[in-house]
């Protein structure tokens, strides 16, 4: 776990968690007072990070989550932010009201990609966000094998595609889940698109770069899904994060995903195009906190990091047969969180 460093956006702001050369934990908060809404790491450049605020634009640090500088967009709500694996300097920011912005040159300029507007239909809406409901992209994936290739996901309002690099869209990909919550390429192969979403079965995905789609239901049914993460060597391991659909007859307006103490949440694990497996292994049966984050580290087959509202981090070596309680705890995960 050494070099490893952790950042989460919470109600305090991004909290930063790194282990020690003496073995010991060090957690640190940054850009306090600011609502944070995504985070993304640019792997070129060696501890560049970029935050996303709901009112306050696009922040940038180049030591790994300690210090900040503003970096364009200022007064935007950023949404979610997505950095190009394949072109330097590329950045692509989704905004509330849905609206796309890109930056060429590491967000010195940013410049909107007028298409996405054109493309929002009238029953856009976000459940998540009174009392405008206004619909906005909560997920960016960026293609590892084609830079023009990008995928946007709209709650609510379903999974878009464009192949020349924001410029144009199509409507929403029949198959994909409506109400999406968290999108991704696999880190290699451009084929693979995976997605967590709120409706449908609550997980789909994609084997030819987002042109269709399939919701597999086997071992997992309908479910309200939240996180998506890829094993970093075998595409076709992924796990899912989710937890019960809410039923309104019964009361049930707010998911129980969003309960705190009471998220009824569930990780699965699918292998080969086989059903859904539930996984537990030493994990809390069910998760009383939400896992808003599932990261696979890059380059180790295997490993999964799963972060729950509450702060905690469990982690597993062995594609989530076992797992272990890590001795940090980041205050809150809410939203997001990333490996630097």
């Amino acid at each position: 776990m050494r070099n490893k460093i952790f950042l989460a956006t919470n109600s305090r702001g991004v909290t930063r968690a790194d282990l020690r050369s003496d073995g010991v934990w060090s957690v640190e908060t940054s850009l306090e007072g600011k609502r944070v809404n995504s985070l993304a790491a640019d792997r070129r450049i060696s501890g560049r990070v970029y935050a996303g605020t709901q009112a306050n634009g696009i922040w940038r640090s180049d030591d790994a989550g300690r210090t900040w500088d503003q970096a364009g967009l200022s007064g935007q709500a950023i949404k979610t932010i997505a950095v190009s694996p394949l072109e330097p300097g590329l950045i692509y920011a989704g905004c509330k009201p849905a609206s796309l912005y890109v930056s060429a040159d590491h967000g010195a300029a940013w410049n909107e990609l007028q298409a996405l507007r054109r493309a929002r239909k009238w029953w856009w809406f976000s459940p998540a966000e009174p009392p405008d409901w206004g619909a906005y992209p909560q997920a960016l994936a960026l293609s590892p094998e084609d830079p023009n290739l990008i995928l946007a996901g709209i709650e609510l309002g379903g999974v878009l595609r464009s192949t020349d690099g924001g410029v144009t869209w199509s409507g929403h990909r029949r198959g994909a889940v409506l109400d999406c919550h968290s999108l991704t390429f696999h880190a290699s192969d451009g084929r693979r698109v995976y997605e967590g979403g709120g409706s449908g079965s609550g997980a789909a995905c994609s084997l030819d770069g987002g042109i269709t789609w399939q919701q597999p239901r086997a071992g997992l049914g309908a479910k309200y899904g939240w996180m998506v993460a890829a094993d970093a060597i075998r595409p076709d391991v992924w796990y899912l994060s989710a937890s019960d659909q809410p039923n309104p007859l019964k009361g049930q307006f707010v998911p129980p995903a969003h309960v705190e103490g009471k998220a009824r949440g569930r990780i699965y694990r699918s292998m080969g195009g086989g059903a859904w497996e539930c996984l537990s292994g030493g994990l809390p049966e069910p998760l009383d906190f939400m896992a808003y984050a599932l990261i696979a580290e890059p380059g180790v087959s295997g490993r999964l990091y799963a972060g729950l509202s509450n702060g905690d981090i469990w982690q597993t070596d062995d594609f989530g047969e076992a797992w272990r309680r890590l001795p940090v705890n980041m205050g809150g995960i809410h939203r997001t969180m990333i490996l630097v």
